[in-house]
Formats: C-alpha cells, sequence, structure tokens
C-alpha cells in the first residue's frame, strides 16, 4: 500500500499546504517511503521537500521550512507502504484459522512484520526475520519490539507454529541480547504442549537474556466453537499452575483471564510493573478499576437514570464492583450485564470478539436509559462490529442509546457523563 494520506491534524503544516485525504506522500527529500519508520526518520529534516501525487493525478513539489521535531500532521491509512510481510507459519493455536467467513477482511490478514511489531505492538515470531531486517534495526536503532516466542524448546515450537524454521528463528532472540534491542515476549499457553515442565524451561531461557527482555505476557490460548483441531482448554487447575510457576520469575505476568479462571483475586498494581502488555489483557483490570477508584463521584443525578454496562465476561467482575459504586449516586442505578458470545462459544471471553447479534441479544429487553460499550468492540474509527454490522444497526435493533467509552483503561469519561445527567 503506498504512502495515502487519510487526514490531516487541524492547525498542521499539512492543512496549511493543502495536502488532504486521498493524496500519496512519494518522497521526502528525495528519498521514497516504504513505511513510518522511513517517514518519521526523514521528516526530521528543518528543510524538508515534499513530492505529492494529487488525488487527480497532478505531481506537486513542496519546499516546506520547519522546526526539527515538528511533524507535518499527516494521518496515513496505513504503518507500511510497501507490502506487509505475512505470517509463513500455520501455528495449531491460531485465532485468525479459526474464524468462519463473512467477517471483515482484515481479520483474515496474518501479517508478521517487525514494522509493525515496532510501530503497533504487534507480535512477530521471527521466522521470517532476515539480515536486512537486522541491518536496518541496528542502523536506526529501532525497538522495542514484541515477540511471540511460545516456547523455547526447538522442536516443540516447530510443531506448534508448524514450520520448520520456527526452531532455528530461536537464535534470533540471542542477537537481540547481543545489540542491545530490548523486546517484550508473549507465550500463549496451549495445556498438554507448552505448560508445566515447558513454561518453567522457557521462562528460564528467557530470564538468561536478562533486561533484553523487558516484560513476558503469558495468555491462554482461545478456543471458539469453529476449530477444527481439538485443542485442550486452560482449565482452573492449569491456570493456577501457570499462576505458580510465573511467581518464580521476574518481570513474568499472567493475563487477567488465568486469575479469573483460576478464580483468585486480581493481583495489585505492583504486580504488573509498567503494565507494558495491556493490549494482551495483562493487567488491564487492574488498572481501570484502580483509576476508577481515584475519580470523585457525584453525589447525585438531576433524575432517575439507568445504565448498563454491556460488557465481557473477563471484565464482569471488575464492572460490578464499578456498578454498585455508581448505584450509590442518587436517582442512579448501574448494571453489569456480561454478552454470552453465543456466535463464537462460551470459552470466548473478551470484548473486542462480540459480534452485533450477541450484543443485541443480551441488552434488547433490559429496561435502561444508556448502554455503555468499550470501544474495542468496534472497529478503530469507525462504528463497525467484527461481523460488518453497524452501531447505528444495533441501536435500530435494540431501540436504546449507547456511549462509547473510548478509553478502555479508564471510566472518567463515564463518570463525566454522569455529572451531565
Amino acid at each position: 500500500m503506498p504512502a495515502i494520506v487519510d487526514s490531516v491534524i487541524e492547525g498542521s503544516i499539512a492543512q496549511e499546504l493543502g495536502i488532504a485525504k486521498g493524496d500519496e506522500i512519494l518522497a521526502l527529500d528525495g528519498q521514497n517511503l516504504s513505511d513510518m519508520i522511513d517517514y518519521n526518520f526523514y521528516i526530521k529534516s528543518e528543510l524538508l521537500n515534499v513530492l505529492i501525487k494529487r488525488t487527480n493525478g497532478e505531481l506537486e513539489e513542496i519546499e516546506i521550512e520547519k522546526d526539527f521535531d515538528e511533524d507535518l500532521g499527516i494521518v496515513f491509512e496505513s504503518a507500511v507502504f510497501d507490502k506487509i510481510k505475512p505470517c509463513l507459519n500455520h501455528c495449531v493455536f491460531c485465532f485468525v484459522d479459526q474464524q468462519p467467513k463473512g467477517l471483515r477482511d482484515t481479520l483474515y490478514i496474518k501479517d508478521d512484520d517487525y514494522r509493525l511489531s515496532y510501530l503497533q505492538g504487534t507480535y512477530i515470531t521471527l521466522t521470517n526475520f532476515t539480515e536486512k531486517d537486522k541491518e536496518r534495526i541496528k542502523k536506526m536503532s529501532l525497538g522495542p519490539f514484541y515477540i511471540s516466542v511460545h516456547t523455547t524448546n526447538p522442536d516443540l515450537r516447530v510443531k506448534m507454529l508448524r514450520n520448520p524454521n520456527a526452531g532455528k528463528s530461536l537464535e534470533n532472540l540471542k542477537w537481540f541480547r547481543k545489540n542491545k534491542i530490548p523486546f517484550h515476549a508473549q507465550i500463549v499457553l496451549c495445556p498438554g504442549l507448552n505448560d508445566g515442565v515447558e513454561l518453567e524451561r522457557t521462562l528460564k531461557d528467557l530470564a538468561e537474556l536478562k533486561n533484553t527482555v523487558l516484560s513476558v505476557a503469558i495468555v491462554p490460548v482461545g478456543i471458539t466453537q469453529f476449530r477444527e483441531e481439538k485443542l485442550k482448554r486452560v482449565d482452573a487447575k492449569c491456570a493456577r499452575e501457570t499462576i505458580k510457576i510465573a511467581s518464580k520469575f521476574k518481570r513474568v505476568c499472567c493475563s487477567d483471564e488465568f486469575f479469573l479462571l483460576a478464580d483468585e483475586p486480581i493481583p495489585p498494581a505492583k504486580y504488573y510493573g509498567n503494565f507494558s502488555q495491556l493490549d494482551d489483557g495483562v493487567g488491564s483490570l487492574r488498572l481501570t478499576y484502580d483509576d476508577f477508584k481515584k475519580l470523585k463521584l457525584p453525589k447525585m443525578v438531576s433524575k432517575p437514570y439507568k445504565i448498563i454496562f454491556a460488557c465481557s465476561y473477563a471484565a464482569k467482575n471488575m464492572l460490578e464492583k464499578v456498578a454498585k459504586k455508581l448505584s450509590k449516586i442518587k436517582n442512579l442505578k448501574v448494571t453489569a450485564c456480561p454478552v454470552k458470545s453465543e456466535y463464537w462459544g462460551q470459552d470466548i471471553t473478551v470484548a473486542g470478539l462480540i459480534t452485533t447479534d450477541d450484543l443485541i441479544r443480551t441488552v434488547k429487553d433490559h429496561e435502561c436509559d444508556l448502554v455503555i460499550i468499550p470501544t474495542v468492540m468496534l472497529r478503530p474509527y469507525s462504528e463497525d462490529f467484527l461481523d460488518g454490522k453497524t452501531l447505528t444497526y444495533v441501536k435500530e435493533q435494540t431501540k436504546k442509546e449507547f456511549f462509547v467509552q473510548q478509553n478502555i483503561y479508564s471510566l472518567k469519561e463515564v463518570v463525566d457523563f454522569i455529572e451531565t445527567i
């Protein structure tokens, strides 16, 4: 995908120059751009020459004088302008491979691109990592990265990733250590494969890389009703064992789901360190609830008002505590209403996979003035759910008003709204 402009920031240099949606940035100072890494590098010039291809096909060359660290204010359609490096693995636990047909096209994309790992925090397996990639990372001092390790047993990694290169690619972890390039590690725990003794081996091997490994996140394998290949799910016993093994090592955290499955309380904030892997569900419940406890709540609202949190089962316990405290506000009644995933199956408990029909089924018969949903239910910058239907469709089917919580790690905007009732 070329460097296509999606939008420009108001008051920016780009807006002043009339750069608009659909324009293509061909070069900066004569340098072609392959991704946002190139853009961020070449944009540093105080005197910058920009070659633009307008939507009508005309080429325009503009010379810009600006501060060294001043950005143009362009938002691109993609962080990668050339071809994204595809995933060459066929992991036994791959979530993409167990999705049904008919969802958004982007949900079927399997990337394994170190550039997206650096820019957006996506996970890479290093099975397609090349010497050219290494040279560029060293030259541009890139990092940290997010690496899907899963296991440091070469034979087991080949079996789990179903890629003959998966075992050899573990040597790249030593390369990161040698070149002082930090990374965060991820382990998708599959009972009977990389748990127990194998998990302990993996964590010991990662510990030998010392501070190169900034954090290790352990997450349970996700199993939907569409999976053809049988895998064991993480049960309470496995969850407790995994938590116990992880506790022996520094900078290793289990995702919130392990504590829910083990029926153990979510750990205090110090367990999660810098909350380095929130997007993997590691510490999100603790961060959100601790933030909520700091908020000053109004004593009353001006009229009787009912709110429901349409949430995932993973967030149910935390939001029940929030709802209980909010319901102490005079005239306000708040309820946590978890959405059962009939679409994916009962083992899928995260908000990002909730579909419109499941949401509608859950909230339509509830008497309320407002339904609050987290923004992760929707495609970024849109009202589209993963099944292709929209929030407008949900509103029409339920006849209810919705509030989309933009910051999923803070309830401040919800409390701010309550103060306006």
